[in-house]
């Protein structure tokens, strides 16, 4: 059967949105650990538009975070940047105090292992995202490459969904058109030399399909985000959340819970010696207590220990998982599930 996925390279408007939105909640974070954020960014045609609710002691300068995002990814700067962050509800704010600390919202998120790889991912995800760390290096050498860009993978796979081969491996990249046959080579070359590290070989490949990439980042296209949310996450070999991760503090379970449920998952897969599994986590707004943890695996449905709920609190969770002290820009550069 064919299956596909995809990556966005870091310098995708969309990518670009998430990581300025969670470098602010880094600055923010780091003043205060007690801030609560939930940070959205859009751009377009020359305009940072930065709008959320935030709530915390740090004074950030939030016009100097969106600069040096736009030139760590490699554009200019000079972009109008529009400051509207208010302050978080107090209505929330009554479930989810150090106190109370409650869900910051209601909703499910989802966690996925597999066996595929050493990073318990599938195969094609993690080839993907070593083509995507492999680009924002080379990018920074190579003159003629500019940031933005895409690649996609469509695969052979077996009834028990591991990859066999791949058909076509797709890469849309920015660069500047001057030296096309030696860029769309090099692209080529790192494809399979990080495939062949695998034992798959590829049998087509289709670079710039249009024919042109120049015009591109924030004059090609807008960027928002939380519109990456299946690049975040699995790539669609497993479910996903209603909720993006990008500028929302650990309070909020969107975040905290998805990376929780992750764990949960890798564990399970280790301990009962699965082929893959998933699993779901709902909660309700202002209540610590998730309302029900959801296992399956290839093995069927398997057993919640009741332990599991006490260690799915959003206070136990940013505890466990050091959520206070992370770099949550980076985590939005290839996707918040490398390793």
């Amino acid at each position: 059967m064919l299956y596909s996925n995809e990556i966005v390279f870091r310098g995708h408007p969309d990518k670009v949105c998430d990581q300025i939105s969670d470098a602010l909640l880094d600055a923010y974070l780091k003043e205060d650990k007690h801030s609560r954020c939930a940070i959205e960014v859009m751009g377009g045609k020359r305009k940072i538009f930065v709008t959320g609710e935030v709530t915390s002691k740090a004074k950030v300068d939030v016009k100097k975070v969106v600069k040096k995002v736009l030139k760590d990814v490699g554009y200019d700067d000079e972009y109008e940047i529009v400051n509207n962050l208010g302050n978080q509800s107090s209505d929330i704010a009554l479930g989810t105090n150090d106190e109370v600390m409650g869900a910051g919202d209601q909703g499910m998120m989802f966690g996925y292992a597999c066996n595929d790889t050493k990073e318990s991912l599938p195969l094609a995800q993690v080839i993907l995202q070593k083509l995507s760390m492999w680009y924002d290096n080379e990018r920074k050498r190579c003159s003629h490459l500019r940031p933005d860009g895409k690649a996609q993978i469509t695969g052979y796979y077996n009834d028990e969904m591991k990859l066999l081969k791949i058909k076509c491996f797709t890469i849309s990249y920015q660069n500047d058109e001057e030296d096309r046959k030696h860029t769309d080579e090099l692209i080529k070359n790192e494809c399979l030399k990080i495939c062949k590290r695998y034992g798959i070989e590829v049998e087509k490949f289709l670079i710039n399909p249009t024919g042109r990439f120049e015009i591109g980042g924030f004059e090609g296209d807008s960027g928002l985000t939380g519109r990456k949310i299946v690049v975040d996450s699995y790539q669609s070999f497993a479910k996903v959340g209603g909720g993006a991760f990008s500028g929302k503090d650990p309070t909020k379970v969107d975040r905290s819970a998805a990376y929780k449920a992750r764990e949960i998952a890798k564990d399970y897969l280790r301990r009962h010696d699965l082929t893959w599994c998933l699993v779901q986590i709902s909660y309700a707004i202002g209540i610590d207590k998730p309302l029900a943890i959801y296992v399956n695996s290839n093995k069927g449905y398997l057993p919640v220990d009741e332990k599991l709920y006490d260690e799915c609190t959003p206070k136990q969770m940013i505890k466990d998982l050091n959520l206070l002290n992370t770099c949550y820009e980076k985590r939005a550069m290839f996707g918040h599930f490398t390793n």
